[in-house]
């Protein structure tokens, strides 16, 4: 049970993160390049950095990866102070800083992934299944920012 359980959230974060995989998506668009960092993939920091609706793309990455940090450390015991709000103010970004927040963001999805097969999933199952609902959240805010009008 707990190998597919394993299974079945590296599946999910993968198409959150990565995209769907050839045998086709669950609940993303199923065409290449469609999870986080395809998303991201080819911005610049003026893209990232451009204000839409009060925020920007450079916020909402560093806020997932913010997340995926929390839960991360939650789920290795340490106590910390949460700043939601700190990922949140970040207005422009310059190339060398837009590098750091997908690097930091990719760093946080490797290291999680690869933790899934230890962590015991009966007490963390609520926590990672919600960093996979508020990533897919996430990535959907993403997508709809980059619409063209």
């Amino acid at each position: 049970m707990s190998e597919t359980l394993a299974s079945s959230i590296k599946t999910l974060l993968k198409e959150t993160f990565e995209g769907p995989g050839n045998e086709g998506s669950y609940y993303t668009d199923s065409k290449p390049n469609t999870g986080v960092f395809g998303t991201l993939d080819g911005l610049t920091a003026e893209d990232a950095s451009r204000s839409i609706n009060g925020s920007t793309i450079a916020a909402h990455s560093d806020h997932i990866r913010y997340y995926l940090w929390v839960i991360r450390t939650m789920i290795s015991g340490t106590d910390f102070e949460k700043d939601w709000d700190a990922s949140w103010t970040i207005t422009h970004v310059d190339e060398v800083k837009w590098a750091e927040i997908r690097e930091g963001l990719q760093n946080e999805y490797v290291t999680l992934f690869a933790e899934i097969e230890t962590i015991g999933l009966v007490k963390w199952l609520t926590n990672v299944n919600a960093t996979i609902a508020h990533s897919a959240y996430h990535l959907g805010a993403l997508r709809q920012m980059l619409k063209k009008p």
